[in-house]
């Protein structure tokens, strides 16, 4: 088999034409939000301490650097799974820090600092308040009240030994002024992070580029070494390209959750944007481990998978359609794995070590059928495939693996003549057609 020629030959890629993607001079940061945020739909079971503490594991396999373990303010059983997560960070050496959403106020903050002092390690704050004129009128606040306790939180955690986030709820429904003069004021007490929330999905890509080179420039005018973080919501279906677009546009760190979950309809999804980074070569991470973060996630919290939900749903990889099927097995028959994992892909299935899978349905063709066969042992004969390919086209949907074995067995009764195994080692004649 000859070595194959560079994907770049064979695949024009509009996406880096012309500039490409924005370069970066320091490496894009990822909170992992499941174990707070992802826990706030209102659709999810709370996983077990030991599923928790499994996601932590794969989270810092998967290279993510920070996680969100709970929020202390929702009572002893919350507090207890940080502590337990904390301490699994420390006794098991784990490359990934912890924090935890509060409110700015002192009774949030003063058990998180417990904690910390207890498990021996700084736990990032991430202290909250709304920001958008519609919070303030619902909460009946003054952006007086809102910047007195911005500093009394703030500078109460970092006295505290905690690292402060400081997190501006509903951003991107607030005014320059408003934002401008609560950032200023959780800088000035200490914070070294603030954080850009479209928390009601509101933003659109073109709204994130309007936005993050304004707080950037606020940061700049600090002259204090400030980091930025992105948040966003999917209400309108917007979460992965906004937080792509806050990426290229500058931020710091992102926020994503496990399969999108989240308040109301979630957040952007952290598998998918590591999917997007790796293919953007943002981030050079194995991705391998990412299938059993998905599905310990999904088992741990209730939430199913979509059938079509992207690289990691039932769909992602099948496909009983003729002509799709037969350029993926053309692909394979040169011997090129690589090539048969993209010639109708858009994301190589063995990047997160799945693959394409060839199925037998009414819009499926011969090559569907041998190929069925042949990854089965069984040996295609004339008569064998045209009963197939005539119950696959009977069929208002795909045949399963066991009705395409009964055919095969029936098939072979019929005839008195036994399944002969496939021991070819090339493609049979009708793969080429």
């Amino acid at each position: 088999m000859q070595d194959h020629p560079p994907v770049s030959g064979l695949i024009y890629d509009w996406n880096t034409a012309g500039n490409g993607y924005p370069h970066r001079s320091t490496p894009i940061e990822l909170d992992d939000e499941t174990l707070r945020d992802g826990l706030q739909s209102p659709s999810v079971r709370d996983p077990d301490i030991e599923t928790k503490i499994r996601l932590l594991h794969l989270m810092a396999r998967l290279g993510i650097h920070t996680a969100d373990v709970g929020l202390p303010g929702a009572g002893p059983r919350a507090r207890a799974d940080i502590m337990a997560l904390c301490k699994e960070i420390v006794d098991s050496r784990l490359n990934i820090t912890p924090n935890c959403a509060v409110r700015t106020v002192i009774s949030d903050i003063t058990p998180l600092i417990e904690i910390s002092q207890k498990v021996g390690i700084p736990v990032e704050a991430c202290t909250f308040i709304g920001s958008s004129p519609i919070r303030q009128y619902a909460e009946e606040w003054t952006l007086d009240h809102m910047l007195k306790l911005t500093e009394e939180s703030v500078s109460y955690a970092v006295q505290h030994g905690l690292p402060v986030m400081y997190v501006t709820e509903d951003t991107c429904r607030a005014t320059p002024d408003t934002i401008r003069r609560l950032y200023k004021a959780a800088i000035g007490a200490g914070a070294k992070r603030i954080c850009v929330c479209d928390t009601v999905g509101h933003i659109t890509p073109r709204g994130v580029r309007n936005l993050i080179p304004y707080v950037r420039q606020l940061i700049k005018e600090t002259g204090d070494d400030i980091k930025i973080d992105w948040h966003g919501h999917n209400d309108r279906g917007l979460a992965s390209i906004n937080t792509i677009t806050a990426i290229t546009s500058g931020v710091d760190r992102v926020h994503a959750t496990a399969l999108g979950m989240g308040e109301r309809v979630g957040n952007c999804s952290m598998d998918q944007l590591l999917i997007n980074l790796k293919l953007m070569e943002y981030i050079h991470t194995d991705l391998t481990p990412l299938e059993e973060y998905t599905r310990v996630a999904s088992e741990g919290t209730g939430v199913p998978v979509p059938i079509n939900y992207p690289v990691f749903g039932k769909d992602a990889f099948r496909t009983a359609t003729g002509v799709h099927a037969a350029a993926v097995i053309k692909a394979k028959k040169k011997g090129e794995e690589w090539l048969a994992d993209r010639v109708y892909s858009g994301v190589p299935a063995g990047m997160v070590a799945l693959h394409q899978k060839i199925e037998v349905g009414f819009m499926s063709g011969v090559s569907n059928i041998v190929y069925w066969l042949h990854e089965h042992g069984i040996q295609p004969n004339d008569h064998l495939v045209e009963e197939i390919f005539r119950a696959a086209k009977e069929r208002n949907r795909i045949l399963t693996d066991d009705e395409l074995m009964e055919i095969c067995k029936f098939e072979a009764m019929e005839t008195e003549r036994p399944l002969e195994l496939d021991t070819l080692p090339a493609w049979k004649k009708e793969i080429e057609g």
